[in-house]
């Protein structure tokens, strides 16, 4: 079998494993090209992320194998896999869902070094908050939190609050948002827009998600009305 992969995924005869049997890992965005995390992957790790396209890590910790998302359903869809010139190590682009870091933040390296004279970069400050997230990306993270609480329904979570009550609760609410969004665009005030618009789109996602509709269909949806008007335009052209 494993001779069989090998011959499958020539890479797995490149790589220069290192005396463990292991090669680093960098993680990174396909979309917004952050660098999302480090971690480490052994042969079959390696294999099975080629064959499944969904990533596979190695934990030195536990010594076993862990596919990413398996728990959190933060996972990880492959995009891209190459090794750097030296062969010992191997970067994987992806498309993330939810966050990378176990701490709940898109990417682990959101600590920001304070002072980088101090000895060996000790000083660690809060983590970075990111505002140059692209919209769709932070409406998917959005949407993990909400299905997140709905499973796990947290006690005093205004979230859980929603669920409870049902679907009649929060149309209700998105019909408020709805309202109040439209007024903050009639008073021309930018900071009311934001925050309105903001809380629509919170309860929208609610709504989605009690109603069983997952972000991508909804971007099936739009992206195929855009195929069709383009199809429309190049016939009207011609």
């Amino acid at each position: 079998m494993m001779s069989e992969s090998r011959e499958s995924f020539p890479i797995l005869q490149k790589i220069k494993w290192n005396a463990d049997g292991l090669v680093p890992a960098v993680v990174q965005d396909v979309e917004t090209r952050e660098v999302l995390m480090l971690a480490y992957m052994n042969e079959e790790s390696l294999r099975r992320t080629l064959s499944e396209k969904q990533s596979w890590y190695y934990s030195r910790s536990r010594q076993s194998l862990w596919r990413k998302g398996e728990t959190s359903g933060h996972t990880q869809e492959v995009i891209d896999i190459k090794f750097d010139c030296d062969q010992d190590a191997v970067l994987l682009t992806v498309k993330q869902t939810g966050m990378a870091c176990h701490e709940n933040y898109f990417s682990c390296f959101h600590y920001k070094v304070e002072d980088e004279r101090s000895a060996a970069f000790r000083t660690v400050g809060e983590p970075e908050v990111r505002a140059d997230i692209p919209l769709g990306q932070t409406l998917e993270m959005l949407a993990q939190v909400i299905h997140t609480r709905n499973l796990e329904r947290p006690e005093g979570a205004y979230t859980t609050y929603l669920f409870a009550k049902g679907i009649d609760k929060i149309l209700k609410k998105v019909g408020e948002e709805s309202a109040e969004s439209i007024i903050a665009a009639k008073n021309n005030d930018p900071v009311e827009i934001r925050s309105e618009v903001s809380d629509l789109f919170y309860h929208l996602l609610v709504m989605l998600e009690d109603r069983g509709v997952d972000l991508k269909e909804i971007s099936q949806e739009l992206l195929g009305r855009q195929n069709k008007k383009h199809e429309k335009d190049y016939t009207l052209s011609n």
